[in-house]
């Protein structure tokens, strides 16, 4: 895996958090939990996104889906 390393300061409270967290789920090293965390950002940013994706309104879809054809048989 291609990886950059990065330094980043933190207070001693997230520190001890992440080392703890480290010991506690197993990971192989702090830059494991950090990863993961980023990765949660992530997903919750995606998410974000597509909730508010999915709740524009598509006129011509709706008119589509309103063409008249109730049961088609292909």
């Amino acid at each position: 895996m291609n990886v950059e390393k990065l330094s980043i300061s933190l207070p001693p409270s997230l520190v001890e958090f992440v080392e703890n967290y480290k010991l506690n789920k197993g990971c192989k090293s702090r830059s494991q939990v950090i990863e993961e965390a980023l990765e949660l950002l992530r997903n919750r940013e995606l998410e974000s996104a597509y909730r508010e994706a999915s709740a524009e309104v598509d006129n011509d879809w709706n008119v589509t889906i309103a063409d008249g054809l109730t049961d088609e048989t292909w």
